[in-house]
């Protein structure tokens, strides 16, 4: 299972869709509030990729997610509607801004 990918690993960096799509064209976000899946492993997540940004994930402080890179063509904007997570903003190292 996933916990046999991550034992003992140094770094876990999540590659996803940042949405699912439906066969009618609608999307429902897949960064969440909270995982509504049985949990395996928690707090082992270091970076999340999705095709519209990246995001940096706050394993020791609780600050959560962090948007530190957009794709190209994609906003802020856009990523906050597309997230059903908390996260704040800092692209480009800069200040951290919660979304």
């Amino acid at each position: 299972g996933a916990m046999d990918l991550v034992a003992g690993v140094k770094r876990v960096v999540v590659v996803m869709e940042h949405v699912a799509k439906a066969k009618d064209g609608s999307e429902d976000p897949k960064l969440l509030k909270e995982c509504n899946l049985p949990l395996t492993g928690t707090g082992v997540v270091d970076l999340v990729i999705t095709d519209l940004g990246v995001f940096s994930i706050d394993k020791k402080g609780g600050s959560g997610m962090t948007l530190i890179e957009l794709a190209d063509g994609v906003t802020v904007d856009e990523i906050k509607a597309k997230t059903a997570a908390d996260f704040k903003v800092a692209l480009n190292g800069g200040q951290s801004d919660a979304a």
